[in-house]
């Protein structure tokens, strides 16, 4: 192995900074795994986080991204959860392992403020990977960590999503797909929100049971109320934020519950309070998730033969234009492949 490798970094905050250095590959320390990266999937935060911190402490140079697939290599001493040729994803909150949600102070995140992943290689603790599904690529396994988990945590760790249930998934991308998947396969009617015809008909396929156009009917929740016969969603995926939060309440069930997950409108939520009163409703915001909940949604995913949508993927030298694409927006998830045959 040559003892020097590629990687990605900012110097300071701005993605019109990226450049790839030559750096020495590192050498896992104590309970670390050295991991040969195979793929790196974006996630819309990543690209926040390297443009403008996000208010997240950054050490300079920093690397960007948060989730890999890749191939272990190397073992601390002490490692005994993994073996040299396992196939891993990263978790990740670091420390998270199971049990009752931890502050991002307690349990710090992957991509920021810990350096990130667009790397031919990485040593991380081996408590911050788990092994990959055995029915996907690497490339396929690196959407996981982030986009997969959120969707789960919210559906199926939280939300006990099960078979008659109506959920409302607002959007396409990463893990609004992974919604989607996750409650066709335990039996849930889906309703996808887009505003694009093109996109419905895709999420159609994947197995949701009916799209709305909010472009063509901005007041959606009327929709969701006529397709269930005027008693509303079980469940909505709320992505947007803003004032699209009332329209949620408004296509809610009595009892029901919002998941809150993107702020693609806004960063504030505004809503009256007495439906949510009249509602009864729930209002809960979702990260992610701890590593056992990882594992969990690995086994899930072997078992139903889930297959994660990419919509593109780039090289490793490419990694600015996989960034202009997720700012440009994406059905699924865009993929860094870094090593051949991921």
């Amino acid at each position: 192995m040559n003892n020097i490798m590629k990687r990605w970094e900012i110097p300071s905050l701005g993605l019109d900074k990226l450049r790839i250095q030559d750096v020495p590959i590192p050498v896992p320390g104590p309970g670390e795994i050295l991991v040969e990266v195979e793929a790196v999937s974006l996630n819309y935060r990543d690209g926040e986080v390297a443009e403008n911190g996000m208010g997240v402490p950054l050490k300079f140079p920093f690397t960007p991204a948060s989730d890999m697939a890749g191939r272990v290599v190397a073992l601390g001493e002490g490692v005994t959860r993994f073996k040299v040729g396992d196939c891993v994803i990263s978790a990740f909150i670091a420390g998270w392992i199971d049990g009752a949600p931890m502050s991002w102070i307690d349990a710090p995140t992957q991509g920021g403020p810990i350096q990130g992943v667009l790397s031919e290689y990485v040593a991380m603790p081996g408590d911050w990977c788990v092994l990959a599904p055995t029915s996907l690529t690497a490339a396929e396994s690196s959407t996981l960590p982030v986009a997969a988990l959120t969707a789960w945590m919210a559906l199926v760790e939280l939300g006990h999503v099960h078979a008659g249930h109506t959920i409302v998934v607002q959007g396409t991308g990463g893990v609004s797909l992974f919604a989607v998947q996750i409650a066709a396969a335990n039996g849930g009617n889906v309703i996808v929100t887009s505003s694009s015809d093109a996109k419905l008909a895709q999420a159609l396929a994947l197995g949701a049971k009916h799209g709305i156009n909010r472009r063509n009917t901005p007041e959606w929740h009327r929709a969701v109320l006529d397709l269930t016969n005027g008693r509303g969603a079980d469940h909505i995926l709320e992505m947007a934020a803003g004032d699209n939060i009332e329209r949620s309440l408004q296509a809610l069930a009595p009892g029901g519950r919002i998941s809150v997950i993107g702020l693609l409108q806004s960063d504030r939520m505004n809503f009256p309070v007495m439906p949510l009163l009249g509602s009864r409703a729930s209002i809960v915001g979702i990260s992610v998730g701890p590593r056992r909940a990882l594992e969990d949604l690995v086994r899930m995913i072997d078992m139903h033969r889930i297959k994660p949508v990419i919509d593109a993927t780039y090289g490793f030298d490419e990694v600015p234009r996989a960034f202009a694409h997720l700012q440009r927006g994406a059905f699924g998830k865009i993929v860094v492949q870094v090593a051949e045959n991921a």
